[in-house]
């Protein structure tokens, strides 16, 4: 009888990339499970409130662009998006303070692929990149999945630290010398705008001295601009990208260094899965030809309903209808804050002028991991602010969305969150 043979097999851990080793799934979209659990007020997740969503507009588009049009609308489309739309997107930019040309525009499958597309093209394992401190957890995991380096900036209340900033550069290049900036130092990611996670607004000067900085030091910028048209109060800022290229009506000219990220999810929705990059026109090219092996294409459907909602003019009335909505779900988490939050030493909270998001900043001694499971407990839930540092720290911080929970959820959930923090101390 022949002898049998037993084989053994390597553990399929063994046999992930190391890129895949280094992959964590996101506490953010983890936590947006909690969701349903039956009394829990979540203040977790970044989604939009369903009474944004335009559905009886978007119920009429669908109909009309397979309607008429199914041989566009469920076909494949080229990889830089539907001529049509772009060319829409590029007259709505141009209405916002930034001229372009078609062929500095790519549409992308919503701006989660824009982040890890600029990964896909501009980072190689031990490259280096700057963030603020917090920084947006997708932007981050995305990065990382690159092998990249954080140089986190902290920030105060008109953003991003520059005076830090330059100091960190010039500390750096006199360790490491100027060809290691120009080899390893490959962009700054920043949210000027309303930022995610911390609700704050970069001030004009700030903006200026930015480019300055990077002009000098010779870096890209990544500007992620999810909230850019979210504003319920203030002045609207210029763009850094429309900074860099001047008040001129003309396309921008000579070397551009800001690279725009956008996206339909906060002005129409997140379902349709739709953003768009604005960059030089080689930037563009490069992007086109890494979403080739991505997904070869957005979706043809999402570009031809969102098309029509841009033809129609129907985006001023949907940006005007949400910032009320989230203008007064904002209005009631401050106050329920001053409300029910216990006196501390320490404890403060941002208090954004527009977005989703706000910031609480509890006592030092205070963790919220450790906090979570007796919030969960109170049924409240957050996000546990040190998931947005690249570096570690933030363990007295949280995320606070106030776009998704109805008005009365907000105080309750305020109410029981200040109940712990209060137990807590």
């Amino acid at each position: 009888m022949a002898e049998v043979k037993v084989q053994t097999h390597r553990a399929m851990a063994d046999r992930f990339s190391s890129r895949a080793e280094g992959m964590k799934r996101s506490p953010i979209r983890e936590l947006l499970k909690l969701v349903n659990k039956p009394g829990l007020i979540s203040f977790a997740g970044g989604l939009p409130h369903p009474g944004s969503f335009p559905a009886r507009e978007l119920a009429e588009i669908c109909h009309e662009v397979i309607q008429s049009g199914a041989e566009i609308s469920l076909q494949y489309s080229a990889t830089e998006g539907l001529t049509s739309l772009r060319d829409l997107l590029v007259s709505f930019m141009a209405e916002n303070g930034l001229k372009l040309d078609r062929e500095e525009l790519v549409i992308t499958t919503a701006s989660q692929q824009s982040l890890d597309l600029m990964g896909k093209i501009f980072l190689d394992r031990g490259d280096l990149i700057i963030t603020e401190n917090p920084s947006y957890l997708g932007a981050v995991s995305a990065f990382k999945s690159y092998g990249t380096n954080f140089l986190a900036i902290e920030m105060d209340e008109e953003g991003l630290r520059t005076d830090l900033l330059r100091r960190e550069l010039e500390a750096l290049q006199r360790r490491a010398g100027r060809d290691y900036l120009r080899e390893k130092l490959k962009f700054l990611y920043t949210v000027p705008d309303f930022q995610n996670p911390s609700g704050i607004t970069m001030s004009l000067p700030r903006r200026r001295e930015l480019l300055e900085i990077a002009s000098e030091f010779d870096f890209l910028i990544v500007e992620d601009m999810p909230y850019r048209w979210l504003r319920f109060a203030g002045e609207t800022l210029p763009m850094l990208s429309a900074l860099e290229c001047g008040p001129d009506d003309r396309p921008c000219s000579g070397f551009r260094r800001v690279i725009d990220l956008f996206t339909f999810s906060k002005i129409l929705s997140p379902g349709i899965r739709l953003g768009w990059v604005t960059a030089a026109a080689e930037v563009i090219d490069k992007l086109v030809q890494a979403k080739q092996s991505a997904d070869l294409c957005t979706s043809a459907l999402s570009q031809r309903i969102a098309e029509e909602f841009l033809k129609r003019g129907l985006i001023p009335a949907r940006i005007r209808q949400n910032c009320d909505i989230y203008r007064r779900k904002l209005a009631v988490m401050l106050e329920a804050l001053e409300q029910h939050m216990p006196k501390a030493p320490g404890l403060c909270w941002t208090r954004p002028q527009g977005g989703l998001f706000l910031w609480l900043i509890l006592p030092e001694a205070m963790n919220t991991e450790q906090m979570f499971a007796a919030a969960i407990a109170r049924n409240v839930a957050y996000v546990v602010g040190a998931s947005f540092y690249p570096n570690g720290g933030g363990h007295n911080t949280m995320r606070l969305n106030f776009s998704f929970p109805t008005e009365e959820e907000i105080r309750e959930g305020i109410r029981r969150l200040a109940g712990l923090v209060a137990s807590w101390q």
